[in-house]
């Protein structure tokens, strides 16, 4: 029992041993553990260039549809006729003058028969009409006859003469007629269209299609050009053309139409392409395709680099430059014209760089990467 009189000092070291002997019999607290250092991110195998100088060609591209040069519509002049025979079909490859379709003749050979007598019988009236007139015009014919008669005589003949040249009309009409009962191509080129009424058998009206031609075979593709970049295209200019199947076709602006669709906004250009793209079963081009071209505008000298070594974010054109620790800098870059391999740097790129060559829509500014020489590369998913 401790004694209300003990000193303060005893106290006071009494207070401090208990306090030792508690610490000691407690376990001293653990470390916190350490973060897990995060794994350095793998570089990315690339490969680089060096930006080139090149003769870029200025291209403008549009859309179009090829139709026939020129059409020309094949049919009857004549009335009343039956058709004998069709000797063409679409796709036929015919003459100028080539005979297409037949109509019966019984019909135009009668009224030619009918012409020619009644141009006989105008002569033999002409002939004693004008032998007639003849006596009543010497002097002894006016002691004999009246100046009423004489000049009942030159009336007859003038008449006679007037049914000569009506006889003559009618038979130029009835050889005209028996011409029409053969349709005849008006050139050269293919067949493209036959009417129902082309058919052996029918009595068709006076002026009925019965065929269209494509004169000379010859096609052309009417491009659509916006009114903006009208100004760059000139009669004469090369056009390079995609027909669906894949095949290019060479061609050559023709003209430029004077007038732009209100709607579209868009112009129409008349390309002329050769006959042999539009010619035979296997030709890459048809009338009423529709193809893509391209127009060669000019020739242009200037810094180039792959076209995948440029991506497009946040609507500006950005190419990634190779530095001396591996790490790459997302460059701001003006771009140019762009054909089917390269681009044109206007600005923010120069020639002594070293630029990723594909898969810059893969990296950040800053990522480490691996140059590996062309083809070593893995291909980007």
């Amino acid at each position: 029992m401790i004694s209300p009189r003990m000193p303060l000092f005893a106290l006071l070291t009494l207070a401090s041993l208990l306090a030792g002997c508690s610490g000691g019999s407690e376990a001293p607290a653990a470390p916190a553990p350490a973060a897990p250092a995060s794994p350095a991110k793998p570089a990315l195998a690339v490969v680089t260039v060096q930006p080139e100088t090149r003769d870029m060609e200025r291209r403008l591209t549009a859309n179009g549809s090829v139709a026939a040069w020129q059409e020309a519509s094949l049919g009857t002049e004549a009335s009343g006729l039956r058709l004998v025979d069709i000797k063409v079909n679409v796709g036929a490859r015919v003459k100028k003058g080539e005979v297409l379709a037949e109509f019966a003749t019984d019909m135009p050979l009668a009224e030619q028969a009918q012409a020619r007598a009644s141009l006989a019988e105008a002569d033999a009236t002409l002939l004693e009409a004008r032998a007639n007139a003849t006596r009543a015009r010497s002097a002894d014919a006016a002691i004999a006859l009246s100046a009423q008669q004489i000049q009942q005589y030159l009336t007859i003949e003038a008449a006679a003469e007037a049914r000569k040249l009506a006889a003559k009309a009618s038979l130029n009409a009835a050889d005209l007629r028996l011409r029409h009962t053969r349709v005849l191509a008006s050139d050269d080129g293919v067949i493209s269209f036959r009417a129902a009424a082309a058919t052996v058998g029918a009595v068709v009206p006076q002026g009925q299609e019965l065929f269209r031609l494509i004169r000379q075979s010859r096609l052309e593709w009417r491009a659509e050009v916006p009114a903006a970049q009208l100004g760059q295209v000139r009669p004469g200019q090369a056009v390079r053309l995609t027909a669906p199947g894949g095949a290019i076709v060479a061609g050559k602006v023709r003209t430029v139409a004077p007038t732009v669709d209100a709607q579209t906004r868009n112009a129409l250009v008349y390309v002329d392409v050769p006959a042999s793209a539009g010619n035979g079963p296997e030709a890459p081009l048809k009338a009423g395709m529709f193809a893509r071209g391209e127009f060669e505008l000019a020739r242009s000298r200037g810094l180039t680099v792959p076209r995948q070594a440029v991506a497009l974010r946040d609507g500006f054109d950005y190419v990634f430059l190779l530095g001396a620790d591996q790490r790459v800098t997302q460059t701001k870059v003006q771009v140019g014209y762009r054909d089917q391999d390269r681009v044109e740097i206007l600005s923010g790129l120069k020639p002594d760089t070293r630029v990723v060559a594909s898969g810059a829509g893969f990296l950040n500014d800053g990522d480490l990467v691996k140059v590996v020489e062309a083809g070593s590369a893995p291909a980007a998913k």
